[in-house]
């Protein structure tokens, strides 16, 4: 969240004097800034990791000798079913993701008139309209958190992943609906994205027991991260090239890909009350 809003304030803070893409400075070096404060997180997360304690079911789990060696094989092994669980159900979030941040912007600038039309906002305009979105993302994501602890995980997903769904089916409209539309549509995709990314932190480690905890959410949490986020953007374009620049198939690809994370959540189980020391 950090990296993208930082790659949109820099483009903003550098506008450029062609409409359609990112100025000159932008693309030489300042690009690079985000990479090299990257580092500097890296340096910060490892100095809070090495002052944090263990917690206390893993602790538990130390005492007990019940350590796993291999926790990739016995996280094969015993709880394949919540590995695949989990993948398809950060699915939604991934994909929406880098709808909203890769896609958007192209799609964005590209001009009313070109072979693969868009909405023809020059690039600093777009870029403005979507750091508004962000600041939607940033709120839900924190509101979600709360939300998820009350209602519970799966039923607050279940709920979020069926608007992601109905989201995805209104692409056209939005995008076909002037300023207004563009904007609504930037701030309903951030807000849902919000929504999605609050109670996953919670739910990925609550599907696994504490032995294979770490090893099985990280597992899903990188698959489901090849399977949406990475071909995403590529999959996106072409469909929006084969739509002849509507986007009407993209958002087809968005409520697809809710659909497969909605079946995941509706055969997982309700985290919220658990034992997590299990």
């Amino acid at each position: 969240m950090i990296a993208n809003g930082l790659f949109l304030l820099i483009a903003l803070a550098l506008p450029s004097t062609d409409p359609t893409r990112p100025s000159d400075a932008f693309l030489e070096w300042a690009w690079r800034i985000p990479f090299l404060f990257s580092a500097v997180m890296v340096i910060i997360g490892l100095w809070v990791r090495l002052r944090l304690v263990e917690s206390e079911a893993f602790t538990k789990v130390v005492t007990a000798k019940k350590v796993q060696k291999l926790p990739l094989a016995t996280v094969f092994r015993s709880n394949w079913r919540e590995l695949n669980l989990g993948t398809f159900i950060m699915l939604a979030t991934y994909v929406l993701f880098y709808l909203m941040t890769t896609f958007t912007l192209g799609y964005g600038r590209a001009p009313k008139d070109a072979p693969v039309a868009g909405v023809g906002y020059s690039y600093n305009d777009f870029l403005l309209m979507m750091i508004v979105g962000v600041v939607f993302f940033g709120v839900f994501t924190l509101a979600s958190g709360p939300w998820a602890d009350r209602f519970g995980r799966r039923k607050t997903l279940i709920l979020v992943t069926a608007a992601i769904i109905v989201f995805g089916l209104l692409f056209v409209p939005l995008l076909g609906a002037g300023f207004i539309g563009v904007m609504v549509f930037l701030i309903l995709g951030f807000s849902l994205m919000g929504m999605t990314f609050g109670p996953m932190g919670a739910l990925l480690p609550e599907l696994f027991p504490t032995n294979v905890r770490y090893t099985g959410s990280a597992f899903s949490y990188n698959v489901s991260s090849i399977l949406g986020a990475a071909v995403a953007p590529f999959i996106a374009i072409w469909l929006w090239s084969a739509g002849e620049g509507s986007p009407f198939w993209v958002g087809v690809y968005l409520s697809v890909m809710a659909v497969i994370t909605l079946v995941a959540l509706v055969l997982s189980r309700e985290t919220k009350d658990i034992d997590i020391e299990r």
